[in-house]
């Protein structure tokens, strides 16, 4: 039986992917419609782990006319064997290994400081010019030019060198091969990222707006570029004046099948895997998203499903995405987010839809300018998809919603830990001693001004008050939290045991109900189950001189506590 082809988990290079053996769903033809839609400089906007790298690689090896550092051309046609380009003409083939390439990825650029960061970036480019030294070996570059050449190679140039290292190479390049370069650039808003947080973002942004005006906006040696990213950063002025540069964004319907998987291509991988029969549960878990109109599948959480699926009889979605790269952008909007953005969340996390102003011209520096950024880097960076747009004046209104259940279980979860984070920060100190003091007002006080903060869903009501409490009792120190241990007849939600036996201790019994007139019955069916159920038996025959008995009644973000 022929053994079938390896899953690419993490494999972003096309020439490894063909050479091993691995499933490859074809998007060849997304180098078809770059040549017949004729953008010189193309940006293409995804969410992280939408096959951007793999992209580029691939376009890579198709135009490149690739020379090793002996001189020898390296013929790269036999990657494109069986592929759909190669059925597309002979408009299209005959650029295959046509043009030198020059590919640099942006992606490692996260360094705390800026000289560390600026090195990171420094050493791509002399990676760059070293794959390329063969040119050093005849007469194309004159004295002038081999001497900057080299010293570019070699880490040995100024800072304004490298700020024009990408023009300059594709002038020699040009000089060489006798045709123009192709510019390939992965993930350039990486580096911007993590120098907003790191706190040397103007000086990230110079530099990275002199190497793409040089390389993009004044290069007469340029044939076209593919630039891909998370973000349209504009207003940075790093595109300022490219009136050559084409965005592609989830909203523009060109190009919208090539970066995830349609449906048909999940169909053929989960026919090929032989997993068909959970068709629908991947439906569920991975697709919803909407670029361009066009429905497309997460093709991370895809592969990755198909992985388990393939190796193992029994098995469930996960979600795969959810910590594959830094949300930091994300995870600071949502943290800050007022409370009226808060209750939209818990909208959404019901598959409710939200309409907001949606622009692509976001800015780090202005993200905190107004809470519409929140939507902004949430939809751009796939935790949201758009389901319907309006225009009306000026602005384009977007009807959002949640894609899927992996997304949906990310905001059930991790950006409810992001707000429980901010809860371990905070100084319990007069809670706890309310607590054990039997001051029932101060502890109701805290615990609303806590749930008033926290973004709650409540599908499992009383499971999320459960571990919103116990996140509060985390820092308790001298005591021991205990989350329904069994005592007496049952198991009591929360048990605050002292490890000084001479300290009081605390039974906690929570309810939810769905009316605030409803709470303080809820307190005493909690008091009077501690009652019933013999909860403090335990403690007692422990020898613990004191026992505070507490009912706590949730009803969405308010409580009712009393005591006993």
């Amino acid at each position: 039986m022929k053994r079938k082809k390896r899953i690419p988990i993490g494999i972003e290079f096309y020439k490894q992917l063909i050479e091993k053996d691995y499933y490859y769903v074809d998007k060849t033809l997304l180098i078809k419609e770059i040549l017949d839609q004729g953008g010189q400089v193309n940006l293409f906007t995804r969410p992280r782990r939408f096959g951007k790298t793999l992209t580029l690689t691939m376009l890579r090896t198709f135009f490149e006319a690739e020379i090793d550092r002996n001189g020898e051309f390296k013929d790269n046609s036999h990657y494109f064997d069986g592929m759909k380009i190669m059925d597309a003409g002979e408009e299209y083939t005959r650029h295959l290994g046509q043009y030198p390439v020059i590919f640099l990825s942006l992606k490692s650029a996260k360094q705390p400081t800026y000289e560390m960061a600026y090195a990171c970036l420094v050493d791509e480019l002399v990676k760059e010019y070293g794959r390329h030294s063969y040119i050093l070996e005849n007469d194309a570059l004159n004295f002038v030019q081999r001497e900057r050449y080299a010293a570019l190679m070699n880490a040995g140039a100024e800072a304004s060198d490298y700020a024009k290292s990408l023009a300059f190479l594709s002038e020699c390049l040009e000089q060489y091969h006798g045709r123009k370069a192709i510019i390939l650039i992965d993930e350039y808003d990486v580096p911007l990222e993590n120098a907003y947080f790191q706190g040397f973002y103007d000086q990230m942004i110079q530099f990275i707006r002199s190497l793409f005006e040089s390389a993009l906006k004044t290069n007469e040696s340029l044939e076209l570029a593919v630039i891909t990213g998370c973000l349209r950063i504009s207003k940075e002025s790093i595109f300022t004046g490219l009136n050559n540069l084409k965005i592609i964004s989830v909203l523009n319907h060109h190009y919208a099948e090539y970066f995830g998987f349609v449906q048909d291509e999940v169909n053929r991988m989960l026919e090929y895997y032989e997993i068909s029969e959970r068709t629908e549960e991947v439906r569920l878990w991975y697709d919803g998203y909407l670029f361009g109109g066009r429905e497309v599948y997460n093709p991370w959480s895809v592969i990755n499903y198909v992985d388990d699926g393939s190796s193992q009889s029994i098995f469930f979605p996960k979600p795969y995405w959810s910590n594959t790269s830094s949300n930091s952008i994300v995870k600071e909007l949502v943290q800050n987010a007022d409370s009226k953005a808060k209750k939209e969340i818990e909208h959404l996390i019901a598959g409710k839809t939200i309409e907001k102003p949606v622009h692509e011209d976001v800015t780090y520096g202005d993200i905190y300018q107004s809470q519409d950024n929140l939507w902004n880097f949430l939809f751009f960076t796939g935790y949201l998809k758009v389901v319907n747009q309006r225009f009306d004046g000026n602005m384009i209104y977007l009807t959002l919603k949640i894609p899927n259940e992996e997304i949906r279980y990310i905001y059930q979860n991790t950006i409810r830990e992001w707000f429980e984070q901010k809860i371990k920060v905070c100084d319990f100190t007069p809670m706890y001693q309310a607590i054990f003091d039997g001051d029932e007002e101060t502890f109701e006080q805290v615990v609303k001004q806590q749930l008033a903060g926290s973004i709650s869903y409540f599908d499992s009501a009383e499971q999320f008050y459960h571990g919103f409490l116990l996140g509060m009792f985390q820092p308790l120190q001298d005591y021991e939290v205990l989350s329904n241990r069994e005592s007496g007849d049952g198991r009591p939600d929360i048990e605050l045991k002292p490890y000084d036996e001479q300290q009081p201790a605390a039974i906690i019994e929570i309810k939810h109900v769905k009316t605030f007139t409803q709470m303080e019955e809820g307190c005493r069916e909690a008091l009077k189950q501690i009652e019933e159920k013999r909860y403090t038996e335990g403690l007692l025959e422990e020898g613990y001189q004191k026992v505070i008995k507490y009912g706590i009644c949730f009803c969405k973000k308010s409580c009712k506590i009393m005591v006993q």
